[in-house]
Formats: structure tokens, sequence, C-alpha cells
């Protein structure tokens, strides 16, 4: 599978469970907890893939709009990464509060990911061959085993 088809895969994957989580009540206390923390790992593992394996080769192969996209995407998962997630993973989940976080955060993703496939993929089609695609896409699921592996053993 190439890059952009399995990072493609992943954004169906984790707008699945952001509309899983959003039509939680304040009743569904565990079904939150585990959609949130699924969440958490699924993205964990796709940002790693995007910025250690996809973005550098966007990077290195492109110019200086391309490093741009580069570092605008990257600021993207700084701010779900390192602000918004963190913050939900310490509200209670039956909370309003939640709600509207979660509300924040599926807001803040489908922007990134509807920029990524409008424009960042596109230009990764037009500076990679087919064959640094699939190359890509082959080092990014090797990572992504390696990957579970240490979510599982941690």
């Amino acid at each position: 599978m190439n890059a952009i088809d399995l990072l493609i895969r992943d954004h169906k994957v984790v707008k699945k469970l952001l509309e899983e989580l959003s039509s939680t009540t304040e009743r569904a206390v565990k079904k939150r907890a585990e959609l949130l923390h699924r969440i958490e790992r699924e993205l964990q593992i796709h940002t790693a893939l995007e910025e250690e394996i996809l973005y550098p080769a966007i990077k290195q192969a492109g110019g200086k709009e391309e490093a741009k996209m580069y570092y605008e995407a990257k600021e993207e998962h700084r701010t779900v990464d390192s602000l918004v997630l963190p913050d939900l993973l310490h509200t209670e989940t039956g909370t309003l509060e939640f709600a509207g976080r979660v509300k924040v955060m599926k807001e803040l993703l489908e922007h990134h990911v509807e920029e990524e496939e409008a424009e960042l993929f596109p230009t990764a089609k037009k500076l990679l061959d087919k064959d640094e695609l699939e190359q890509l896409g082959l080092t990014m699921e090797a990572q992504r085993k390696l990957l579970k592996g240490e979510q599982r053993a941690a």
C-alpha cells in the first residue's frame, strides 16, 4: 500500500472514532474514556508516521512552499498532541466540558485532514513517484508495527 493510501485509511479510522465519541452522552462515561484512548493511540502512531516519514520526504523533494506546508502540518499536530488532547484526557468524561473539548478537537482534526488530503497529499504525488510512495508505505507499515508493539509494552 502506498503512503498516501495508508494515511487516508488512518484518517477514516480516526474520523469514525471521533464521530462515535461526539455522539455519546454524559452518561457514557466508560465508553467515552475508551474511545478517547483509542483515538489517542491512533493519533500517536499516525502523527509519528507522517512526521518521521512522509513530511520529511515532501520537504526534501520540494522547495519553499513545501517547507511551509511541512511546518504548518507539524504545528497542527502539536496543537492537538500538546494542548487539546492532554486537556481532554484530564477532563471528566461525564461532563459538558468534555463534550465541548471533543467538539474542538474534532473540528481541528477535520480541518487538518481536509488540508492534507486537498493540498499536502496531492503535492506528495507530484513530487514523489509511484515507487517512492510505495517504499514510504512499506516503511510506514513496518514503523506502525514497531509503534503498536511499544504501546502494548507500555
